[in-house]
């Protein structure tokens, strides 16, 4: 334990608290103007307004910056721009108006993350502080990966990378930053099926590629069981199915099934989306059919570095942060890209008051409480790497 970052940890946090109130508008105003991945241009100059810092421009909607010392290594943290495409219903004040919602709590993260670059402003860093405002974390291709690959992390000197993300499976307040793996890797699958169409009144001169679609999608989770170990979790999940145009009279000529693929390694991901292709062709071909298959890797599976959460759950306890038992899921955030480029860590942050919504839920709502327990994650995050820095 260093007495010196222990003690500016709770210099930082202080200074935090000094304009809490402003952290919590700018949660109000991002959450109020979502922006879906890829569109995310209003919400990134939004925040350069607020930090008020230069900054490269990455990954077309993205930035990197920097504060601190301007030479040697630094230490990143993560804040990503990106809404979903749901519908909110939370009915508050500033509740978005469009069918686009912060329903992940991405609008936390960057009042979190804002705050605490404009707190380090007061504060003499050991080292330097490059926020990242990266977006596409909810959809391919990664923005993290872009990130990642672009060099600025390099030019920086990014020693290690610091994320946080809300979680309704954990007490509010407390935070889990346990090592290990904690998320998934994870890729997405689209099933084609396609035959003669025809009419429902004569089936018998038609494919009706509906059977097939609905023998392949309920028989998705025997080929995980069939082919995957049951020591190391697996699952596929289907988030849509879709066959005809709606007419109860019309036997279609196409089906289709998209699916998320989620386990420990990339290699298994790509070995069930081997077995699905089988299984679907074969499926579709004893029907009259024929399939194929699509298959998108996606990120890696998602490991905290033992020495930083080490260190984080040190330095937490030493200045009261409750901790949380380590998450793993079969979760996946693209956060695993920094991981692979350098020692880093990933924080969940609990915000169950009870009956909490799950992420990306209409009415997922962390209140504004979240923001410090968010911003005290940072910032112990960043200490957990200087500490580590030092001792190089």
């Amino acid at each position: 334990m260093n007495k010196h970052l222990k003690k500016l940890s709770q210099q930082w946090i202080n200074e935090f608290l000094k304009t809490a109130s402003k952290s919590s508008a700018l949660r109000k105003t991002i959450h109020q103007h979502p922006q879906i991945s890829g569109e995310e241009g209003p919400t990134k100059e939004l925040m350069l307004k607020e930090m008020g810092i230069s900054f490269d421009s990455v990954a077309e909607t993205g930035a990197v910056g920097r504060i601190g010392p301007t030479i040697g290594p630094s230490i990143g943290m993560r804040g990503e721009l990106d809404a979903l495409p749901v519908q909110e219903n939370t009915n508050v004040e500033w509740a978005a108006t469009s069918n686009k919602m912060h329903a992940c709590g991405h609008d936390i993260h960057l009042a979190a993350l804002a705050g605490v670059v404009n707190a380090a402003k007061n504060i003499d860093l050991p080292f330097g502080l490059v926020p990242i405002l990266q977006p596409r974390e909810e959809t391919y291709p990664s923005g993290a990966l872009d990130i990642s690959e672009s060099g600025l992390l390099e030019k920086h000197k990014v020693s290690h990378v610091i994320g946080a993300h809300v979680h309704p499976a954990i007490q509010l307040g407390s935070i889990a930053a346990g090592s290990g793996f904690v998320n998934a890797a994870a890729g997405e699958i689209e099933i084609r099926v396609r035959g003669k169409g025809g009419h429902g009144a004569y089936p018998h001169k038609a494919n009706d590629v509906a059977t097939p679609t609905a023998q392949i999608a309920l028989g998705l989770s025997e080929v995980v069981r069939r082919n995957n170990d049951p020591m190391s979790p697996a699952v596929v999940s289907i988030g849509s199915i879709s066959v005809g145009q709606g007419a109860a009279n019309v036997l279609p000529q196409t089906g289709s099934i998209f699916a998320t693929i989620r386990s420990t390694s990339i290699e298994t991901n790509d070995e069930l989306a081997n077995q699905i292709n089988q299984f679907a062709t074969f499926t579709a071909q004893s029907l009259g059919c024929s399939a194929e298959t699509r298959y998108t890797p996606g990120e890696p599976a998602l490991v905290n570095a033992d020495s930083l959460a080490n260190k984080f759950e040190s330095y937490a306890a030493e200045i009261d942060i409750p901790l949380a038992n380590t998450m793993r899921s079969l979760g996946a955030d693209d956060f695993s890209y920094y991981g692979e480029n350098c020692p880093s860590l990933m924080c969940f942050v609990g915000v169950n008051e009870g009956d909490t919504p799950s992420l990306h839920d209409a009415e997922f709502l962390p209140p504004d409480e979240a923001i410090l327990h968010v911003a005290k994650a940072f910032i112990t995050g960043y200490i957990a790497a200087a500490d580590n820095l030092l001792e190089r």
